[in-house]
């Protein structure tokens, strides 16, 4: 019997990493999409790389579910804020996931069955120095939204994950270990730690299940406990 197919964009290192191996632990065959790596190459900003490598991810038989995890940040202050940044963290963090599950959705249409989840950010709710960056989090949770509503009768599934401060490459790029903001950062979360990648994997891995069928169109924010008095407010 053919093992059941995960498509996993930015699945290189990372959230991305952590959970191709989570996936694959989990006996799922996994197909993963980056600029580097053991899976298929492609510039995922670039809608023409993109449709070559999702052809390509397709030969090899229908996917059923779908992790929209990559994504790039170019912090800056609104003032500093630039189109070009605008257009780069869309063209990646949103475009990139629409274009993805409309390529796999005829095969989980013909499954019966899909699971999509778009990994997000607490700072959808709002961070600073985080203009394009937050909205093209939050579009990702619509999106999620809307798929929910538009897909539930074909027994697919669309959720989102917010990650918190989660200590990867990208998270010490743009967070300095000295820097008091960083800091900060650390201080604010209730369990006093950073996330890792595996704590996303573990919450993607929740949401692909066969069993999670009756949960759909929310946003699960793994935090540690940082949104607590924030959602709502």
């Amino acid at each position: 019997m053919a093992r059941e197919r995960v498509l996993v964009t930015g699945g290189a290192a990372g959230i991305g990493l952590a959970t191709v191996e989570r996936c694959r632990a989990d006996g799922y065959d996994v197909v993963s999409i980056d600029r580097v790596g053991d899976g298929i190459i492609a510039d995922l900003a670039d809608a023409d790389q993109t449709a070559e490598a999702l052809a390509l991810a397709l030969k090899g038989g229908p996917i059923t579910r779908l992790v929209n995890n990559v994504g790039t940040v170019r912090p800056a202050s609104i003032e500093e804020q630039t189109l070009e940044d605008f257009d780069v963290v869309m063209r990646l963090n949103v475009r990139c996931a629409m274009q993805c599950l409309q390529a796999v959705l005829p095969g989980m249409k013909d499954a019966g069955f899909g699971r999509v989840v778009n990994v997000s950010s607490r700072a959808a709710l709002g961070k600073e120095l985080r203009t394009v960056y937050a909205g093209s989090k939050a579009a990702l949770q619509g999106l999620a939204k809307v798929w929910a509503l538009e897909l539930g009768q074909h027994g697919i599934t669309a959720n989102a994950i917010g990650p918190g401060p989660i200590k990867t490459e990208l998270f010490d790029r743009v967070n300095p270990a000295d820097s008091p903001r960083t800091k900060a950062i650390i201080e604010a979360v209730p369990v006093r730690r950073l996330g890792t990648p595996e704590d996303i994997a573990n919450s993607v891995a929740f949401f692909l299940h066969k069993d999670s069928g009756f949960i759909t169109g929310q946003v699960l924010y793994v935090c540690g406990g940082m949104t607590v008095g924030v959602v709502g407010a």
